[in-house]
């Protein structure tokens, strides 16, 4: 089973930036698209940014010019780097991948999380 692992979240004052980190790992698969999510305390989780295997990018109206997504393929990584951060960007923040596993010689595909790595902003 694939496994994704998040790093990078902690606490910030406003104005300031984190950089996040995801890498899958596991045998036999392929990574498509891959994309970061939030959920603050008592929302829904929305989507924050995604990127496809081929590089294309789409962005949450609220963090579009201050998040960037970015990924390594060599390395099955994603990134996200916040910049200008605020307070309402307050959440933990998940990584996802749409990815392609082999099994029992069968390719599979599979919908992945991450465990959750908390970004905390302060005024």
């Amino acid at each position: 089973q694939v496994q994704l692992v998040e790093s990078g979240g902690g606490s910030v004052q406003a104005g300031g930036s984190l950089r996040l980190s995801c890498t899958a790992s596991g045998n036999m698969f392929i990574v498509d698209a891959m994309a970061w999510y939030r959920q603050a305390p008592g929302k829904q989780r929305e989507l924050v940014a995604r990127i496809t295997s081929g590089g294309n990018t789409n962005y949450a109206d609220s963090v579009q010019g201050r998040f960037t997504i970015s990924r390594d393929n060599a390395k099955n990584t994603v990134y996200l780097q916040m910049n200008s951060l605020k307070p309402e960007d307050t959440a933990v923040y998940y990584c996802n991948a749409d990815l392609r596993q082999l099994r029992r010689g069968v390719w599979r595909m599979d919908d992945t999380w991450g465990q959750g790595t908390q970004v905390t902003v302060s005024s």
